[in-house]
């Protein structure tokens, strides 16, 4: 019996220990990632109000709470940081192709819109995204011209690709290309006019429920937008 109990004795040790180890790695994982999380937190806050030149990586760790080395560890370097932070999916979603694939242009609408308005959920957070992307057009660092052709330009061939089918042609022209633009500029007016909305006409988007009546609405008129396109080839 004593030497039963001797051999089982180190194996319930063994078992605790990577139970132990198992618990450690999860909360190292957990840490990190929160950790993760509050750099790009602290990074919008900083290069949204001071700009990617301005904004210390010294003052970005000390907002985040985490040492300064985190930077280098998670983003490689503070060009790294920021290029996570302006293409962060929870304000800057990608638009897949997929979605303008399909026949059913309601569908491609709304997942159009979605991706321009869905960041508003983030409430603060999302004022400062749009104040970081207007600081990049007017002190390019270089993302700004990556995003127009890699996001930008595919996203509008494809709405523009989704439109052409709905009017029946092969290919784009002039007029489809004005409409895809204007399209587009609806989709993004409610996250760019935001807080111009907010002074004139609060009760707009004073609630999550009046929000998600607003970008149902922008749906439905760019909906009508194509339909009235299909209107006027039918009757020229």
């Amino acid at each position: 019996m004593k030497s039963q109990d001797a051999q089982s004795q180190p194996e319930q040790q063994n078992i605790h220990s990577a139970s132990s180890a198992q618990k450690s790695e999860r909360g190292v994982r957990a840490d990190g990632a929160e950790a993760r999380l509050r750099l790009l937190d602290a990074g919008l806050l900083l290069f949204a109000n001071h700009g990617f030149a301005k904004a210390s990586t010294r003052e970005i760790a000390r907002t985040a709470e985490v040492n300064i080395s985190a930077i280098s560890y998670y983003f490689g370097d503070k060009m790294g940081l920021y290029r996570a932070v302006f293409r962060d999916p929870r304000y800057n979603p990608e638009i897949k192709q997929e979605v303008f694939e399909g026949d059913d242009l309601r569908a491609s609408m709304t997942a159009l819109v979605h991706a321009f308005t869905d960041a508003l959920r983030q409430g603060e957070k999302a004022a400062l995204f749009m104040k970081l992307y207007c600081r990049e057009m007017l002190e390019p660092t270089g993302l700004w011209q990556d995003e127009i052709e890699t996001v930008i330009k595919p996203a509008h061939a494809g709405l523009a690709q989704c439109i052409s089918r709905y009017l029946g042609l092969q290919e784009p022209d002039a007029d489809v290309q004005r409409l895809a633009f204007s399209v587009s500029g609806l989709a993004l007016s409610l996250f760019v006019n935001f807080d111009v909305i907010e002074a004139v006409q609060p009760d707009l988007i004073n609630s999550q429920a009046a929000i998600d009546q607003y970008v149902q609405r922008i749906i439905d008129f760019a909906l009508a937008m194509c339909e009235d396109e299909l209107r006027r080839r039918q009757t020229a």
